[in-house]
């Protein structure tokens, strides 16, 4: 594998540092220690012409002025936690509320806006990037000091698995995902609503107006929710659902997974013959549609535009920390948090 690195930039006096990976079969994963950001995937198309599948900018500045957290890790909480308050042992803490009444992704300055040490690692068929960050105790309001371990590692078989580990001094709360915007047309050519996805999930989270889980899992019988047979992305904005409305016209819901390492989530582009298939010991996926998504940049040329891309969150539910039917995201003193995602181009 042809292995490269070249500097992206500096922030706050640190170097940031771009690498990429490529296969003898011509995929190709770029990253950054700036928030591990994936800003680029090149895989080839039914034909062989390569593309990149993810949203992405070419400039460190880009990244710092205009990215909703494109291909970053975010953290300690991925998602919203209510009125950006927990409470944990007895005490409540109060978070830096970013998105309205609620803390999203981890607050002002989660682990997407950090600069993360690195190591490379080299193995027979694969190689990546091992990044750690320690975030002190107090950091955005969390308890305790949290050393955090990410894995980037590219098959050659075209395969990237992404592994986490984690570990703190207190007791406290975690919750990490990959924030990937994929579109398998390569190269933003169209919008993703063409799409085909497929999931292993009979149940999803119903959303309040805010957004948050009101903690009732919903059938998905009956639904434009319902992929457990091979459906279009475009359901969820056609048929006019009271869910999907309040997601903006489209998604933005944590699916409950009914498997793991079983193909459980399949996205497909059947013009370009790319299919995506993930694989998680996670609980849920967030499936994000880009929906009323706007601004005032372009992305490599392309002008933010509704339903541009799609967000498979891999990660445990949003909000559990105040949802006691919720399977706990608390973190013990010492013990070990680990979990991992595998997405496989085909």
């Amino acid at each position: 594998m042809e292995i490269r690195k070249e500097s992206f930039g500096t922030v706050d006096g640190h170097d940031v540092i771009r690498f990429a990976f490529t296969t003898e079969k011509g995929m190709t994963m770029k990253c950054i220690n700036y928030g591990c950001i994936i800003t680029d995937l090149m895989v080839p198309d039914r034909n062989g012409k390569q593309d990149n599948v993810v949203l992405g900018f070419d400039t460190l500045e880009d990244y710092i002025e205009h990215s909703p957290y494109f291909g970053a890790i975010v953290g300690r909480i991925a998602g919203r936690i209510a009125g950006g308050r927990f409470t944990l042992g007895g005490e409540t803490y109060q978070l830096p509320r970013n998105q309205s009444e609620n803390t999203l992704h981890g607050g002002l300055k989660g682990f997407d806006k950090v600069v993360w040490d690195y190591e490379l690692v080299e193995r027979e068929s694969a190689a990546g990037v091992e990044f750690t960050y320690i975030s002190p105790d107090g950091e955005e309001g969390f308890p305790g000091e949290l050393h955090v371990k990410t894995t980037y590692l590219l098959n050659e078989n075209g395969s990237l698995e992404i592994s986490y580990e984690a570990h703190s001094d207190q007791d406290t709360i975690i919750n990490l995902t990959n924030h990937s915007y994929f579109n398998l047309s390569g190269d933003l050519n169209k919008k993703i609503l063409d799409h085909t996805l497929q999931l292993k999930s009979s149940s999803f989270l119903e959303l309040g107006e805010d957004l948050i889980p009101t903690g009732e899992r919903i059938p998905v019988d009956g639904t434009p929710f319902d992929f457990r047979q091979e459906a279009p992305v475009s359901q969820g904005v056609t048929r006019g659902n009271s869910q999907n409305k309040i997601a903006g016209g489209g998604y933005d819901h944590p699916f409950c997974l009914d498997g793991h390492f079983e193909e459980e989530i399949v996205l497909e582009d059947r013009e370009s013959g790319r299919k995506l298939v993930v694989e998680t010991d996670q609980p849920a996926v967030v499936i994000y549609t880009c929906n009323q998504y706007d601004g005032d940049y372009s992305i490599r040329g392309v002008k933010p535009h509704d339903h541009m891309a799609i967000c498979l969150e891999t990660q445990k539910y949003p909000d559990a920390i105040n949802q006691p039917n919720f399977p706990s995201i608390v973190l013990k003193k010492d013990e070990l948090y680990k979990a991992v995602t595998r997405y496989s181009f085909r």
